[in-house]
């Protein structure tokens, strides 16, 4: 939870926002997340091949071998509370209860001989399995 962030008159609070305060809140979460260009030229190939605005949605969802999973998804366009990161014109984007999961994250996307696949690299994760697709914190 990022508590202390800094906008206008004083420090905002992470709930019960409202108005400007709660668009200046999610305007400074806008930056905890990224999107490696690799991850945005393949979000952008899938986007253009099933016709869809090129918007990858990331959320954290309970389950998985470590306690959490990540889950991935096109959206057709951000959610009012969602972070947004954009990357060669390419949107991510994660929903507010997420968002206190994989603050400071970088999505990537990485081809090897072994597959090819989105993975998350998630300073919040404390441990996480072999697959790289669940984690806890």
């Amino acid at each position: 939870m990022v508590v202390g962030v800094v906008v206008g008159e004083g420090p905002v609070p992470p709930l019960n926002l409202v108005g400007t305060r709660r668009e200046a809140y999610i305007a400074a979460m806008d930056q905890t997340v990224t999107l490696s260009h690799s991850a945005a030229a393949r979000v952008a190939a899938i986007a253009e091949k099933q016709g869809k605005p090129a918007i990858l949605r990331l959320s954290v969802e309970g389950g998985g071998c470590s306690g959490f999973q990540y889950k991935f998804g096109l959206a057709e366009a951000p959610e009012a509370d969602d972070a947004v990161a954009e990357t060669d014109g390419v949107r991510l984007v994660v929903d507010s209860v997420s968002l206190d999961l994989v603050s400071g994250c970088v999505v990537d996307y990485v081809e090897s001989l072994g597959g090819a696949a989105f993975r998350v690299e998630n300073p919040q994760a404390a441990a996480g399995c072999g697959c790289g697709s669940s984690f806890s914190v």
